[in-house]
């Protein structure tokens, strides 16, 4: 299997199943003499991990505790391949044993088996959702050289169930569930899970990612424009069916003289290209939405085939979340941290900016 490295000068390379010993990753790349220990990471880390999604989050209890390997001496990265590794402590694999033979719907079952001739079915293994643990760790890292360099990332929801939320508070959001920039929809989204969980079913929603303090001049068009590297960070990660930038769809509804960003002799007076042009960072904050789907696993019978291509019908049990929403907000963070180190150190190698 390949493609389990994501960036070019900033790399991260993972390796690990869900129902295996561990997940871990290599960051290669990264400059010596950024502050760097397991705290850090580990707090990211503590944001996607198991339970704590609130009312949407599985039961399943991983500690999902950080070990670095490598890299790092005196609390400072020294500028060699950075190894981490999680150790995975709460499986039930047996949860899977009855359906080995069976696809289930919504899954990569199917298209592993066809690719491989053979997958591991134990929560689908290296097409987990767990396996987003690797990207945390390793944009956790990024984000530490990107904060030297006054840039932030926060990750919102701005969609739930179909119930869109205003973007009131999005630093409080980091902390509030299911990272709500806007307090007074939280219990609405309550209501909504419990209601959705009683049917047995699951949720999707939109997550809206924003970059702030970046420079103008980031980006490589043609072929590694920013907004195109965000989109394949995104779309990378297992749930996300769709990506926007800035306006996003909502430009192919709008007039030229609406959608023009105007400028003035203090800057943009308005951010509908969502802080890219040409592919290029404009200095204004970056802005990305993921479209994530709802959870393939639900309690209710599916139709589908066995393995021989025999028609039979799958309950999908096991511990699963209602939403990916709101675990899967610091994985996206990460991959947009990743995206933004990968493109800073490259315009670095290439002397534009030093």
């Amino acid at each position: 299997m390949s493609g389990n490295t994501f960036g070019h000068i900033f790399r991260l390379t993972t390796f690990g199943e869900s129902h295996g010993l561990g997940l871990g990753g290599v960051v290669d790349g990264c400059p010596p003499g950024i502050p760097l220990d397991e705290s850090i990471i580990q707090s990211e880390l503590d944001r996607r991990r198991p339970g704590q999604g609130g009312l949407a989050s599985t039961t399943r209890n991983e500690p999902d505790q950080v070990k670095i390997l490598s890299g790092v001496f005196e609390g400072k990265t020294t500028g060699t391949p950075i190894g981490f590794f999680v150790e995975n402590t709460n499986q039930r694999s047996h949860d899977y044993s009855k359906i080995k033979d069976v696809f289930r719907p919504g899954h990569a079952d199917f298209t592993y088996n066809a690719k491989y001739g053979f997958r591991d079915y134990r929560g689908g293994g290296r097409s987990s959702g767990r396996e987003t643990v690797s990207r945390v760790a390793g944009g956790a890292i990024a984000q530490e050289l990107l904060r030297l360099e006054g840039i932030s990332i926060y990750a919102y929801t701005v969609e739930f169930g179909g119930i869109k939320a205003e973007v009131k508070d999005m630093e409080g959001a980091q902390d509030r569930s299911y990272f709500s920039p806007d307090p007074g929809i939280v219990e609405t989204w309550d209501e909504r899970v419990i209601k959705v969980r009683d049917d047995e079913d699951t949720l999707g929603g939109v997550v809206e990612v924003r970059a702030t303090g970046l420079p103008a001049g980031l980006g490589e068009p043609v072929f590694g424009k920013f907004d195109a590297r965000i989109a394949a960070a995104f779309m990378s990660v297992g749930a996300v069916k769709g990506v926007e930038i800035g306006s996003g769809m909502g430009a192919a509804r709008k007039l030229g003289s609406e959608n023009n960003d105007p400028i003035g002799p203090d800057g943009f007076l308005s951010n509908n290209a969502g802080g890219i042009l040409g592919g290029i960072s404009s200095g204004q904050d970056v802005v990305a939405r993921a479209y994530v789907k709802p959870i393939a696993s639900i309690l209710q019978e599916q139709q589908t085939i066995t393995t021989q291509g025999k028609p039979t019908f799958i309950m999908v049990g096991g511990r699963h979340d209602i939403s990916a929403i709101p675990r899967i907000n610091p994985v996206l963070k990460a991959m947009m941290a990743l995206t933004i180190a990968d493109l800073l150190l490259l315009d670095r190698r290439l002397g534009v900016r030093d």
